[in-house]
């Protein structure tokens, strides 16, 4: 006997549900980043990191304007989740050593967090975009894709920042 249970069938007040779920996590997640990355920038030794890191607040900013443009077309309001992936990757500093003696350690690990969070928000995106397509959101899938854009370049930059930081070139 198959006791495998049954998956709900899809909806649109499903996908919506779903796409606000995701939403949220993803705005949240941006706005407590976007609070911290001062803190995280100041973490940095290299000037080069520094600068990326620069950047990338730079369109975090942009992503959460677009996405309080997504929650207006849309007449919801972003929701406060406490149990936010992204949050606490962030809050848990990246488990960064502030008193740590080699620099690279610390300049590594706050590339490698800041990709893994593009690594999130990439996957989101897309998950987001599809969503929208499927519920013919074309308004807001243009948003999407920009903030998508974003996240992946930001990730390939902190690639380049790490190869020329470890280069002996």
């Amino acid at each position: 006997m198959d006791t495998t249970p049954t998956p709900a069938p899809l909806n649109d007040d499903l996908l919506k549900e779903v796409f606000h779920h995701h939403l949220n996590r993803i705005y949240n997640g941006k706005c407590f980043l976007y609070k911290t990355l001062p803190g995280l920038n100041a973490l940095a030794s290299f000037k080069g990191l520094q600068l990326a890191i620069d950047e990338f607040g730079e369109d975090v900013l942009k992503q959460i304007v677009r996405m309080k443009t997504i929650y207006a077309l849309l007449g919801e309001t972003p929701i406060d989740n406490e149990c936010n992936p992204i949050t606490n990757i962030i809050k848990d500093e990246f488990c960064l050593d502030e008193n740590q003696t080699v620099p690279l350690l610390n300049d590594l690990d706050l590339m490698l967090y800041i990709q893994l969070l593009e690594h999130v928000n990439i996957t989101s995106y897309r998950m987001l975009i599809m969503i929208s397509k499927t519920l013919k959101h074309d308004n807001i899938i243009q948003m999407l894709k920009e903030s998508f854009d974003e996240s992946q370049e930001n990730d390939k930059l902190f690639t380049l920042i790490a190869k020329e930081y470890i280069s002996q070139d």
